[in-house]
């Protein structure tokens, strides 16, 4: 019986949520049907973290144990054989026993993209927000620095659970853009949810002049109320977990292209 980690890639749209929930089609559902094909017998497989209805990932990090007798790049051609046309393993490793995807995590990454055009591209809108007049890039990185460090965001999210810590800690926070598209790039140690959606929002108001220097100051020092708003869940992807290295005991690496393009 092996344990191995794999880095999953899907197109959120037609997913409500990553997590499972009754009989709703959710990527942990449908991962762990193809999982139970190929002779899985636990009950659940453990996951880096949620993602909302629509929400896309192309670093989500899954752990399961399998009793697997070929190698394990063979494991890795079988699960996108039978993986649905959005949603495909990336990567696979093997991984200690003792390994969590989620309580071993040292930061994550999230992309939010957002294009800039008078008129609806279809070839975009399926992974980006659109926007027209065209927002500055530079009033977007004065809102984007402000987040940055250790804080109580309770003002951009909250808590998974009543009662819990909503500080978190900023370690990158950046736009940049390319083509006409606009990306922010936000690392953090954990966020609470809707946290990204939020800030995201919140930094287009401050960019659109709907929303001062004073207002985001007083709501990332002072966790004070904002305008409540978030930005559309398509827009966001998952993009990394990060891990100590001592807390991964990687025995083999297999990638594979990215097809999903």
């Amino acid at each position: 019986m092996a344990r191995y980690q794999l880095r999953l890639a899907y197109d959120g749209t037609e997913f409500f949520g990553f997590q499972r929930q009754g009989n709703t089609r959710t990527v942990q559902s449908v991962f762990e049907t193809v999982l139970r094909e190929l002779g899985w017998q636990e009950e659940t497989i453990l996951f880096a973290g949620r993602t909302d209805t629509g929400v896309h990932a192309s670093g989500q990090i899954v752990v399961f144990a399998l009793d697997w007798q070929h190698d394990d790049e063979t494991l890795l051609k079988a699960l996108n054989a039978k993986l649905p046309p959005d949603a495909a393993v990336k990567v696979l490793t093997r991984v200690e026993a003792e390994f969590h995807p989620r309580y071993d995590a040292s930061s994550r990454s999230y992309l939010y993209r957002i294009y800039q055009r008078p008129e609806r591209d279809p070839l975009q809108d399926r992974f980006a927000w659109q926007r027209w007049p065209a927002l500055d890039l530079e009033r977007l990185n004065l809102a984007a620095s402000i987040l940055m460090g250790k804080h109580d965001f309770s003002a951009f999210g909250r808590a998974m659970k009543p009662g819990a810590s909503t500080i978190r800690e900023v370690i990158l926070s950046q736009w940049t853009e390319q083509e006409g598209q606009l990306q922010y790039q936000i690392e953090a140690n954990a966020f609470l949810y809707h946290m990204v959606r939020r800030v995201v929002f919140l930094q287009v108001q401050f960019a659109k002049h709907k929303l001062s220097e004073v207002d985001l100051h007083n709501g990332v020092f002072h966790t004070q109320a904002m305008k409540p708003g978030l930005a559309p869940a398509k827009g966001l992807t998952l993009a990394e977990v990060k891990y100590l290295q001592n807390r991964q005991a990687t025995i083999e690496n297999v990638e594979i292209l990215d097809n999903m393009a």
